[in-house]
């Protein structure tokens, strides 16, 4: 089976749609270090009085900081899946299943510009994994 490549002008426009994403996704790790995980549980409760914390406000900020590292690593592992989508699109292999080889639909890259198989492949994984 011949793969034919996508066109210039689609390589483009996934180049776009994926250094779009990545900037998003930088936008809101920054914002969620700024909000949560750079202050201490003591500025993230607004309480800057000498008085000590009650036992469940520490536990609620602990909760809220550990959610917020979670969304930060979430957020890394898309990264790195964009990231290898655009070293995809420098070699030419960008658009075609990891698994099988086969030609990734446009409208899968659209909505998931970063995907790195085709929905049959996908769907199986996910059953894989249940």
């Amino acid at each position: 089976m011949t793969k034919k490549k996508l066109s210039k002008e689609k390589l483009k426009k996934f180049e776009k749609l994926l250094l779009k994403e990545k900037e998003k996704i930088l936008n809101q790790i920054e914002q969620l270090k700024n909000e949560s995980l750079n202050k201490t549980l003591r500025e993230s409760s607004g309480d800057l009085s000498s008085h000590t914390l009650h036992m469940a406000d520490l536990a609620t900020d602990s909760y809220d900081r550990d959610f917020s590292l979670d969304l930060v690593s979430n957020e890394q592992a898309v990264l790195y899946k964009i990231d290898q989508a655009l070293k995809r699109i420098e070699e030419g292999t960008y658009g075609f299943c990891l698994e099988c080889g086969r030609k990734i639909s446009d409208k899968r890259l659209s909505a998931v510009p970063y995907a790195e198989l085709c929905l049959k492949d996908q769907r199986k994984k996910e059953r894989q994994n249940q």
